[in-house]
C-alpha cells in the first residue's frame, strides 16, 4: 500500500506519500462520527479534525479543491489513523482533547490549560485568601478563570484586597493573630487587621463573600446590599459601620473604572471576532476574545493564527463545511471552565450542525443552556464589529514587530556572514559557587524572541571545580546529542550558537564539534567590557563589531544579559535546594531520600516548619515516629517555633 524507507536523522521510518492507497483507505472507513488523525511521512500528527460521516469528511482531502491552507496540510499527509464515536457530541469531545494533548501543526493552537492561570478562594480555611494558582484542583475552593494572564489576575487580586480588607501579607492565620505590630495596610484602611485579634471570622467570611461575588459578576448585587447595609448603620447611628460601607462602595466604582465600558449594566456576554488575512495587509488571520461582565471588559485574549493553521474553509456551494475547525477552537476556549456566560457572540457564521454541537458541549461544561449566535445588526452586532477591529490591530502590531526581528536578524546574518537565516539562536553560561554547583544555562530566541519554554539547564558531570571549558564542551556535547530525538523537547538544531564568552570558549567548543555533523553551525562568543557589559562578538576568525548596528547590539546585549540572568538563578536555586536539604538531614531518623521527599512535597522549607505532626505524616515514606522528629526540631516541645 506505501512503500517505506529509512531517514537520515536518528533512522527513523519515513512513510513515502501514495495518493492512491490513501484514497483507497479513506473510501473504505465507516458513515459514522469519529475523530481522524492525519499524519506526516515521519508519522507526526499534524492535524486533528472530527466528522458526523468519517468516510465521506477525509475522503474530501484526497479529492477535489482546497483553498491554500488546507491544500499545505493535505499534500502533507502520508498516512491517518481514525477513531469512531458512537454520536457527533463525543468526537467533539474527543477531537478537543486530542488537539490538546498532541498539539498538531496544523490546528488552530490554544494555550496549554495548565499555563492558563487561575483566582482561587479556599473557602475552606477559617481564614480564606484570595491567590493566583495555575493548577485547578478538585479540593473543595472556588476556581475563578482561567484568565488570558497573569497581568489580568493579579490587578483584580489586588482591588479586591483593597477593596474588602483582605490581608495580602505572607502572615498565617490564626497562628500570627496577636504576634507583632499591624502592617501599614491596616492603618491606612486596606486590610481588616486579622492579626489584631479585633475580627470576628464572621466579618472576614462576609467580606471574602462579597469578593466571590464581584469574582462571580454579580457587581451589582453586592453594591445594592452595601448601600442598603450603609443606609441601616446610619439609621442605628452606626457611622463608623456606615463609614466602611460607603467607603468600599467608593472602592468598587473604581474598580469599575478601571475596566473598559462597552455596554449597558446588563449586558453578560463573551464576543469572539476573527480577521480575517483580506482584511490587513499580513497575510496572518486573527482572533480576539472579549469577556464582557456588567458591560465591561472583564478580560481579553488573542489569537495569531499563522499560515500552518486551517481556518474555516467554503465548501463549493459557499457554505460553510461540515464540520469547520474553527468550531474547535471556540469548543478548546471554553473547556475546563464552569463560569460561561448565557450569550456568546460570533462575528462568524458557523454551520447549523456545529452550532448545536457547540451548545450541546456548553451545555455539558456549565450546567445552563448557552446560545451562540452571529448578530446581524444593533448593539450585538457593533460589539463582533468592535473586537474584529481589536483582532485586526493586534494583527498588524504583531506584524509590524516580527518584521522587526525579521530586520535585526537579516543585518546579523549579514555581519557575521552566515550562509542560513538564524531563526534559532541559543545562548549558553556558566555558573557555580567556586567547586560546588557547577551549571550551564541555554536560552533560546526563535525568529528573534526570547522563548522561555526552550531554556534548559545543564547539571555539569565532567569537572569538580570552575573549568568553564570543560564544562562549556560537556554541555554543547550534550545538548547536541539529542538533535532530531523527538519529544526530547530538543529536537531542533541551533542555526546560531552563541557563548557568554571569548575565543578561548568558542575554540574549545569549534574543536568539540569539528568532526561531527553540526560542525557547519556557527560559533561567536559574547564578549564583554571592563564594566561586565557586551562590547564585541567574536568567532574563528577574529572579532565582530557590532556597536554601530544598535538594533543588533541591543539584542545580542538583551540575549546575553538574560542567559547570564537565567544560568546564575538556575545555580542559585539549586544551591539552596542542597541548604534546605541539609539542614533537614540534621534531624535523627531523617536522611538524603526523606529530606527530598519533604520538600517534594511541602514545596518550601516554611512549609515543613509550620506543618503538625498530622501534615507531616502525609508526606510519602515518613513516619510517626519521623513526623514526631521534625516537629520537635522545629517547633520545640511546646509546639512552638
Amino acid at each position: 500500500m506505501t512503500e517505506t524507507k529509512k531517514s537520515a536523522p536518528g533512522g527513523r521510518t519515513v512513510i513515502k506519500r501514495d495518493i492512491e492507497a490513501l484514497r483507497k483507505k479513506a473510501a473504505s472507513l465507516p458513515r459514522s462520527p469519529g475523530v481522524y488523525i492525519m499524519k506526516d511521512g515521519a508519522g507526526r500528527i499534524i492535524y486533528v479534525g472530527k466528522s458526523r460521516s468519517l468516510r465521506d469528511r477525509v475522503s474530501q482531502y484526497f479529492h477535489g479543491y482546497h483553498d491554500v491552507k488546507t491544500e499545505k496540510m493535505a499534500s502533507s499527509v502520508c498516512d491517518f489513523s481514525f477513531i469512531t464515536c458512537d454520536t457527533e457530541m463525543e468526537a467533539f469531545a474527543m477531537e478537543n482533547s486530542l488537539i490538546k494533548q498532541h498539539t498538531p501543526r496544523y490546528n488552530i493552537k490554544l494555550k496549554d490549560a495548565k499555563s492558563y492561570p487561575y483566582i482561587k478562594v479556599n473557602v475552606k480555611d477559617d481564614w480564606p485568601r484570595i491567590t493566583m494558582t495555575r493548577t485547578r484542583r478538585a479540593d473543595g475552593a472556588l476556581y475563578f478563570g482561567p484568565y488570558s494572564s497573569t497581568s489580568t489576575v493579579y490587578p483584580v487580586i489586588s482591588s479586591l484586597e483593597k477593596t474588602f480588607g483582605i490581608p495580602s501579607c505572607k502572615k498565617k492565620f490564626p497562628e500570627d493573630i496577636g504576634r507583632g505590630r499591624p502592617c501599614v495596610n491596616m492603618q491606612i484602611g486596606r486590610c481588616l487587621g486579622i492579626c489584631t485579634g479585633n475580627v470576628t471570622k464572621e466579618d472576614y467570611r462576609a467580606a471574602v463573600d462579597m469578593a466571590v461575588n464581584v469574582l462571580r459578576g454579580a457587581t451589582r448585587d453586592v453594591t445594592e446590599s452595601l448601600r442598603r447595609d450603609m443606609e441601616r448603620y446610619s439609621e442605628n447611628l452606626e457611622f463608623e459601620k456606615a463609614a466602611k460601607c460607603r467607603d468600599t462602595l467608593a472602592a468598587l466604582g473604581k474598580l469599575g473604572e478601571k475596566q473598559k465600558t462597552v455596554g449597558s449594566p446588563d449586558v453578560n456576554c463573551d464576543v469572539i471576532g476573527l480577521c480575517t488575512a483580506d482584511m490587513t495587509s499580513a497575510a496572518h488571520d486573527s482572533i480576539s476574545v472579549y469577556r464582557i461582565r456588567n458591560g465591561c471588559v472583564l478580560d481579553s485574549e488573542h489569537f495569531l493564527i499563522d499560515d500552518a493553521a486551517i481556518t474555516m474553509s467554503p465548501s463549493p456551494d459557499g457554505e460553510v463545511a461540515d464540520e469547520s475547525p474553527i468550531a474547535s477552537f471556540v469548543s478548546g476556549l471554553y473547556r475546563g471552565r464552569d463560569l460561561i456566560p448565557k450569550e456568546i457572540l460570533l462575528s462568524f457564521e458557523l454551520s447549523r450542525q456545529d452550532t448545536e454541537e457547540l451548545e450541546r458541549f456548553l451545555l455539558e461544561q456549565c450546567g445552563h443552556r448557552v446560545t451562540v449566535k452571529t448578530p446581524k445588526r444593533g448593539a450585538s452586532k457593533y460589539l463582533c464589529d468592535m473586537v474584529v477591529s481589536d483582532a485586526r490591530s493586534h494583527t498588524e502590531a504583531k506584524v509590524s514587530k516580527k518584521k522587526a526581528s525579521e530586520k535585526v536578524l537579516a543585518e546579523l546574518a549579514r555581519l557575521l556572514s552566515l550562509e542560513v537565516f538564524p531563526e534559532r539562536i541559543e545562548a549558553y553560561d556558566i555558573s557555580n559557587l567556586g567547586s560546588e554547583h557547577v551549571t550551564a544555562g541555554m536560552v533560546t530566541a526563535l525568529d528573534g524572541k526570547l522563548t522561555k519554554s526552550e531554556y534548559r539547564t545543564f547539571k555539569i558531570r565532567s569537572t569538580d571545580g570552575p573549568d568553564d571549558y570543560a564544562a562549556m564542551r560537556e554541555t554543547l556535547t550534550r545538548r547536541l546529542a539529542h538533535v532530531g530525538e523527538e519529544g526530547s523537547g530538543m529536537a531542533a538544531e541551533p542555526d546560531l550558537i552563541l557563548l557568554d564568552g571569548g575565543a578561548g570558549h568558542v575554540s574549545v567548543v569549534t574543536e568539540a564539534l569539528k568532526d561531527t555533523e553540526f560542525a557547519r553551525i556557527p560559533v561567536f562568543g559574547m564578549v564583554k567590557d571592563d564594566y561586565h557589559k557586551t562590547r564585541t562578538l567574536v568567532g574563528p576568525d577574529g572579532e565582530v563589531d557590532i556597536s554601530k548596528q544598535m538594533n543588533v547590539f541591543r539584542f545580542i546585549y538583551g540575549i546575553q544579559e538574560e542567559v547570564h540572568r537565567y544560568t546564575v538563578g538556575r545555580m542559585k536555586k539549586a544551591k539552596g535546594r542542597t541548604l534546605r536539604t541539609s539542614s533537614l538531614e540534621k534531624i535523627p531518623g531523617i536522611g538524603p531520600s526523606k529530606a527530598k521527599k519533604l520538600l517534594s512535597y511541602f514545596k518550601k522549607l516554611d512549609n515543613i516548619k509550620r506543618a503538625t505532626p498530622e501534615e507531616l505524616r502525609k508526606a510519602p515514606g515518613i513516619s510517626e515516629k519521623d513526623a514526631a522528629e521534625v516537629f520537635r526540631h522545629f517547633r520545640g516541645d511546646n509546639g512552638k517555633q
